[in-house]
């Protein structure tokens, strides 16, 4: 496992994202059709996800070298369904050369 911070930032951006999806989806549908009540664990699990996400984004954003609007955009898009995946589109390039750049030398 890594211990680069742009790379768990980037695989933390995506987990928050699809536990969202996974909530949204399962939690309430499973929830209306069946007996089957998925919101609470996966409730805890997407909380967890975001609270690391916002923690994550006001750590990495000086190593990204992002200002205050791009920091309130990040954080935003960790509260919109979807947006999360349209982030890390967005800024992929910029995420792995990041990535590239922290990486040890002698790896």
């Amino acid at each position: 496992m890594s211990a680069n911070p742009v790379f768990l930032y980037r695989m933390l951006t995506l987990a928050e994202g699809w536990s969202f999806v996974l909530l949204l989806v399962f939690g309430t549908i499973l929830s209306r059709i069946s007996q089957i009540d998925l919101v609470m664990p996966l409730g805890a699990l997407h909380g967890a996800l975001f609270t690391l996400l916002v923690g994550a984004t006001i750590v990495i954003r000086r190593r990204l070298g992002w200002g205050f609007g791009m920091t309130v955009t990040a954080l935003a898009a960790a509260v919109v369904p979807l947006a999360p995946f349209a982030l890390h589109h967005w800024k992929r390039a910029e995420l792995l050369e990041a990535e590239q750049a922290a990486r040890p030398t002698g790896a």
